[in-house]
């Protein structure tokens, strides 16, 4: 009997540390991006807080701390729930006044940017900064308060139960197969015309952008259970995405260490 508990929890360990690794390999494609996009002060300073690489290596701290009761206060930070048919408008009054629904991500991105100007050494601000802006590239960090962001939207996935929400935070990345480096290399030749581009585009036009794919994903018929065709359906708005946040995360370091 020993033996057989010793097993499962063995099997449950192995499980959650598994599909933590999952969100972990898109936070470090978008800090890896973000890293190769840092203007040379900005690179020595976030080098200079975090240590070489930092920012990659530490892309999923502000998820890691949510098991430390201390940082309990962090959890709504992860998240912007969004209603339905919001306008361009909306979305701009809301990030303009992130408090008004209460304190989650733009109100968390917009605290860390402010901390790390006051205090440019301050390590936890550029932990959290440098997650949360990938946090606001998932589209369902942008999702239905209803449905907690998709959690409770259910999906079978390649013979197995999930949920919308954990498709998305990692198990599409995954079915790529590819590492974060290689994941990195791939988008940053994907998109290398386009660069310049990306690096023009707003917090702003990332959100609209991240609430149109969020309004696609809610639209999709989950009757239909093949899984690749969903991984094809969605291939190139996660793939912009991804590569949105590493830009978006680049300016925006770039813009806190001038």
């Amino acid at each position: 009997m020993l033996f057989k508990k010793n097993i499962l929890v063995f099997i449950l360990l192995w499980v959650t540390l598994f599909a933590s690794a999952y969100d972990a390999v898109g936070h470090r494609i978008i800090a890896d991006i973000a890293y190769n996009n840092l203007t040379k002060k900005a690179r020595k300073q976030c080098d200079k807080v975090l240590g070489t690489h930092g920012i990659i290596y530490y892309a999923t701290w502000a998820d890691d701390v949510r098991s430390d009761k201390a940082y309990d206060y962090s959890y709504k930070w992860h998240y912007q729930n969004l209603k339905d048919s919001m306008s361009a408008g909306d979305l701009q009054k809301l990030l303009n006044d992130p408090t008004a629904e209460g304190e989650h991500l733009f109100f968390a991105i917009g605290q860390m940017k402010d901390r790390l100007k006051k205090d440019p050494n301050d390590a936890e601000a550029l932990k959290f900064l440098v997650h949360f802006i990938g946090d606001l590239h998932q589209p369902m960090h942008l999702g239905r308060v209803e449905d907690l962001g998709g959690n409770k939207l259910s999906i079978n996935w390649f013979g197995r139960k999930t949920n919308v929400h954990a498709v998305w935070d990692g198990q599409i990345i995954d079915s790529k197969k590819m590492s974060y480096s290689e994941f990195s290399k791939y988008l940053q030749d994907k998109y290398a015309k386009r660069r310049t581009e990306f690096k023009k585009y707003t917090i702003l036009q990332s959100i609209e952008t991240g609430y149109k794919i969020r309004n696609e994903i809610y639209a999709y018929d989950y009757s239909d259970t093949n899984n690749y065709y969903y991984v094809y359906r969605f291939a190139d708005e996660l793939d912009e995405m991804l590569y949105r946040a590493g830009i978006q995360l680049a300016n925006t370091l770039n813009e806190v260490c001038k």
